[in-house]
């Protein structure tokens, strides 16, 4: 199958504002791309890329005073298979993991696992380890946390997430994030896109969307602790500790965004 992604985002900026802009689908899907998911800057201005710590395509630059607008339009194959169950994945003892999953056991700007220790252990010690915690820990986070783009709040951490019991679905990612590492489960943010494709009615509104990977069995596998069911046709754009890590756009000076839209849509066959 195919799916059909891309967005917009209008700022306004009343002095030139420097920016980085992580937008791109990674260099893990460019086979999938059917031509290239390159960033539109109207009005145009000079931009340089580069690859973050963490492997993310990230585009630098300087936004006029006034209206900018920035886009990004593709297709991109798809297996069309919902997410994998991989029930037998295995836990791995922390001696044993690679080096470089080591950082997706430590605290970060939103998962304050050293807050959370205790009532992880508390919560999860008893439920089998590898698989099964993790989704022991994804049900906990689905059940306990009340979705509603109303609770969104842009610094709300997984510690307070617990505590408000409310969030959109970076707080539930959060939270299951934390919670994972606690646990000694190499967890990692992430960032993408995720439409309806084979979910009935209503749909709700176009966005980009937040689930998360866990390091088990030698692989990272997905889960995602705010639908908690497989999905089919994400999409990722970028990878890391937590948002702090993968915001779409980060500006270095005042800028309103006056607009912003996403479309991920399945194209139809024939």
């Amino acid at each position: 199958m195919q799916i059909h992604v891309g967005f917009e985002m209008i700022y306004d900026c009343p002095k030139p504002t420097p920016m980085i802009l992580n937008l791109n689908v990674p260099f893990t899907r460019a086979s999938d791309l059917v031509g290239r998911d390159n960033l539109v800057v109207d009005p145009p201005v000079p931009m340089a890329a580069y690859r973050d710590g963490f492997g993310n395509w990230c585009t630098r630059i300087v936004a006029p005073k006034g209206r900018t607008r920035v886009t990004a339009d593709a297709i991109v194959n798809d297996t069309g298979l919902p997410d994998a169950i991989v029930p037998q994945a295995q836990q791995i003892p922390v001696p044993d993991l690679p080096e470089e999953t080591l950082v997706f056991l430590l605290g970060s700007r939103y998962c304050e696992t050293d807050q959370l220790s205790e009532t992880a252990w508390n919560l999860f010690e008893q439920t089998p380890p590898g698989w099964g915690r993790v989704q022991a820990i994804c049900d906990y986070v689905h059940q306990h946390l009340t979705f509603g783009y109303e609770h969104a709040r842009m610094t709300r951490t997984a510690l307070e997430a617990f505590y408000d019991r409310t969030g959109v679905c970076r707080d539930f990612t959060h939270l299951a994030v934390a919670f994972c590492r606690c646990m000694n489960i190499p967890a990692r943010y992430c960032t993408g896109y995720l439409g309806d494709i084979g979910i009935p009615p209503p749909y709700g509104t176009p966005d980009f969307a937040a689930w998360f990977e866990v390091f088990l069995g030698g692989q990272w596998h997905i889960f995602d602790s705010r639908n908690n069911t497989p999905r089919i046709g994400r999409v990722l754009i970028a990878r890391g500790r937590d948002a702090a890590d993968v915001a779409l756009c980060n500006t270095f000076g005042p800028a309103e965004l006056t607009s912003f839209r996403v479309w991920t849509d399945e194209v139809p066959a024939g």
